[in-house]
């Protein structure tokens, strides 16, 4: 059986001593064009031919058999027919060889016999101690160690600090060329096919731990083995390495051509929102956009602060900024007192004190106000990064006649208390000439493009808030543990009292209820409460009480409790078999805001807590927020403030403000208590919760469970 994929299992893959390139050929444009790229990248003395005839290929000899390999190999690149795999990998792995990156396709993507042969395929690999790589790819490159075990042609001669990985063969040469041209120079690129063993999550584990790559840019049309990937994503993002997520799949027909591409089925887009949300993880809908974020972040890191400073000499420019940072939600903070006093000390008279900050045509005269604006915007506690829009060549021979002005804003960013990048206007290249001029700046990346860098630094920002709040809850208390009824109770639909119960015995704040057997203690209930009642059949087998006369509202007096006894009992004669528990007696409320909480359990990422305004808000408008398990206070109250309708809660047209953290430890207290009932819960939702000030309190709930 193969070991664990672990990093450091993968090791052995992504940095081999030795390289067999099965089934060479000089009929196949694989073989030549994987044959050279290893020899143009110095490769070629640990690259051995392997042909079944053992003839002479690319103008070498060739073995006829890997256990014919002199010296170390620990990648077997499989260049066969799908025919011919099996007994390749046999003789791969009878030679030693433990990694197998196989090209061809006709698996989970070709339907049911695909999937059989893919299960044949994993059963073989598993049972010669082998992992796979693929199928049904284009391999992969290692720039750092300068080992290309793929086809793809244009290599780049320049290594980076981003590693690329692509479910889509075809797609990751665009992403290359993209990377290359904008300056964003690569670690690894790694196309994984159909990931029959080795998915992203577990590449993305190995370079959360590999010390060449400071950020992951991932292309995927599904997530395969969720929890690994989940897990190597925190892992990433508390470690201070940005993912970053081109994932398609969110309209109803791309999610049917990511099914037919890859033979995966495309998870619900709204969970995956939610899952990278809580990860930290990116999320683009561009290869520009995914590159450019990624080269970003490896070159600022987490930033301290959310709040983005810009520095240009084009007024056009910054109210481009402002416009996109507004759609994007990206901050702008208000400049503090005292970097206004800083900054009206250098600016001139007649230019204007804010962010974006424009430095105006002040700047030809002297361009160290590039330095000195840069420094002072870099000081303001809420600034976290600082973008400096100006030009850049793309082409050009000889000294470049801006040169003085980029060197200004180089000397400000050397000075600069955070971190701080030069933005171009226009998407453009990033030449050897681009390069040059950087460099004398002392620079040593530029964004190019104002929308791209907003879009990147918006991501970067709330990719920095979660890498702060996971590296401060790192060590904190566990939590509480809560009580729950025994394993024989949970099964079937819960009964709205029962329901009920659960969530009191939790500390869930619940309208006090009577649950009664006879008109008589209906009376006595509702005389107690000393006010209006509600009055409701209990039965697990009747969810849908009002379809049937099983409900009954603002009930006042003896008689009219007793004939609302009656009725609801009656309804629920209607339902045959039926098991009544009883008729529940409750007060009325009336005022306030009613939300819905529930937690369901996703297929692919288990328990999603839902939260939602009530009523139309979330049948017409469908204003919610979704976050997987567990949910802590601090972002449950994000959720509650991220609604649309969240004015509601905080006072709109005069009416009383709700108590926000007390929602949100209510919140809180639901997915927990969803955890701590485990595998065996299928839903719990409470609809509606009233809030009204200081008042959170349930009014109905539903618990249904896995077992029936």
């Amino acid at each position: 059986m193969t070991s664990p994929i672990t990093p450091d299992r993968l090791r052995s893959l992504f940095r081999p001593r030795g390289v067999a390139l099965v089934g060479a050929s000089d009929k196949s444009h694989f073989s030549h064009a994987a044959f050279g790229n290893l020899v143009s990248f110095g490769h070629g003395e640990r690259t051995h031919l392997v042909n079944r005839r053992g003839v002479e290929v690319h103008g070498r000899p060739t073995v006829t058999s890997c256990t014919e390999i002199e010296g170390p190999v620990d990648v077997a690149f499989l260049m066969v027919p799908q025919a011919g795999t099996l007994a390749a990998m046999s003789d791969a792995a009878e030679a030693g060889i433990r990694n197998a990156v196989i090209l061809s396709s006709g698996y989970g993507e070709a339907g049911a016999e695909g999937r059989a042969a893919e299960a044949e395929l994993v059963a073989h690999a598993q049972k010669l101690g082998m992992l796979v790589l693929g199928p049904n790819h284009l391999g992969f490159a290692n720039f750092i160690d300068r080992t290309p075990v793929t086809p793809v042609t244009g290599l780049p001669e320049r290594a980076g600090r981003i590693a690329l990985l692509s479910q889509s063969g075809a797609s990751s040469s665009a992403m290359l060329d993209f990377a290359t041209m904008s300056g964003n120079d690569l670690s690894y690129l790694v196309t994984l096919g159909n990931e029959v063993m080795i998915t992203a999550g577990h590449v993305l584990d190995f370079l959360v731990d590999d010390e060449s790559t400071d950020a992951v840019a991932i292309f995927m049309e599904s997530v395969r083995e969720p929890d690994i990937f989940r897990r190597a994503a925190l892992r990433a993002t508390e470690a201070g390495k940005a993912v970053v997520v081109l994932k398609a799949g969110s309209s109803e027909l791309s999610a049917r051509t990511a099914a037919a591409h890859t033979g995966a089925l495309v998870g619900d887009d709204k969970t995956i929102d939610a899952v990278f949300r809580q990860c930290g993880v990116i999320r683009v809908d561009s290869i520009e956009d995914m590159m450019i974020t990624a080269g970003l972040a490896a070159h600022t890191g987490p930033l301290a602060a959310s709040g983005i400073g810009v520095v240009s000499i084009s007024g056009g420019a910054c109210d481009i900024v402002a416009d996109r940072a507004e759609e994007a939600g990206m901050e702008l903070p208000a400049l503090s007192p005292d970097t206004e006093q800083a900054l009206k000390a250098i600016m001139p008279v007649y230019g204007t004190v804010q962010n974006p900050l424009d430095v105006t045509g002040a700047a030809i005269l002297d361009p160290s106000l590039f330095t000195k604006a840069v420094t002072a915007m870099s000081d303001d506690s809420a600034i976290g990064a600082v973008a400096v829009v100006s030009g850049v060549p793309a082409f050009g021979e000889g000294p470049w006649n801006g040169q003085v002005f980029a060197n200004a804003i180089g000397a400000g960013v050397a000075q600069a208390a955070v971190p701080t990048v030069l933005v171009s206007q226009v998407m453009q290249p990033v030449t050897d000439y681009t390069r040059g001029c950087l460099e004398e700046a002392g620079l040593s990346y530029v964004v190019p493009g104002l929308k791209q860098a907003v879009t990147a630094l918006s991501g970067i920002a709330r990719w920095s808030q979660v890498h702060h709040t996971l590296n401060s809850a790192r060590g904190s208390a566990a939590a509480r543990e809560l009580p729950v009824p025994t394993p024989e109770l949970r099964t079937g639909t819960w009964s709205e009292h029962a329901a009920r119960q659960l969530l009191r015995n939790a500390g869930i704040p619940v309208v006090p209820g009577t649950l009664v057997s006879s008109a008589d203690e209906a009376i006595e209930a509702a005389l107690g409460f000393d006010a209006p009642v509600a009055m409701k059949i209990v039965s697990p087998d009747i969810l849908h009480k009002s379809d049937v006369g099983g409900v009954r509202l603002d009930v006042s007096g003896a008689d009219a409790v007793r004939e609302a006894y009656e009725q609801v009992s009656a309804g629920a004669a209607k339902v045959p078999g039926a098991r009544v528990e009883g008729v529940l007696v409750s007060p009325m409320r009336s005022g306030g805001t009613e939300l819905l909480i529930g937690v369901v359990r996703d297929p692919q990422w288990g328990p999603m807590l839902a939260l939602a305004l009530g009523g139309i808000f979330v049948e017409v408008l469908k204003d919610s927020a979704l976050s997987p398990l567990p949910v802590t206070a601090e972002a449950a109250r994000e959720m509650l403030l991220g609604l649309r309708g969240a004015a509601l809660l905080q006072g709109a047209r005069g009416s009383e403000p709700a108590d926000i953290d007390m929602i949100a430890q209510v919140v809180a207290t639901v997915g927990d208590l969803a955890l701590a009932l485990g595998d065996d819960l299928e839903s719990l939702e409470i609809n509606p919760v009233r809030v009204a000030g200081s008042t959170v309190e349930a009014l109905d709930a539903l618990v249904t469970w896995r077992t029936a």
